[in-house]
């Protein structure tokens, strides 16, 4: 059965190879929807807190794509 705990956990593993690559920006992209992944998924189970911590940390991640796209 296809879930999305499966769903983020191949797309970590993209990221975490784009970035072995030298590929930052499309690495903190793929982790991004790693993440949402991860939301949707803590929300299904109503593990409010834990979809509470995932979304704080995909914010920095994005703030940190931003940051390192301007420079």
């Amino acid at each position: 059965m296809f879930s999305l705990a499966i769903l983020g956990g191949i797309l970590l593993n993209v990221g975490a190879f784009l970035m072995f690559r030298g590929l930052a920006f499309q690495a903190i992209i793929v982790y991004i929807f790693a993440d949402i992944c991860w939301v949707f998924m803590a929300l299904q189970r109503e593990d409010y807190i834990g979809a509470l911590f995932i979304f704080i940390g995909m914010t920095f991640g994005f703030l940190a794509y931003l940051k390192m796209r301007s420079g």
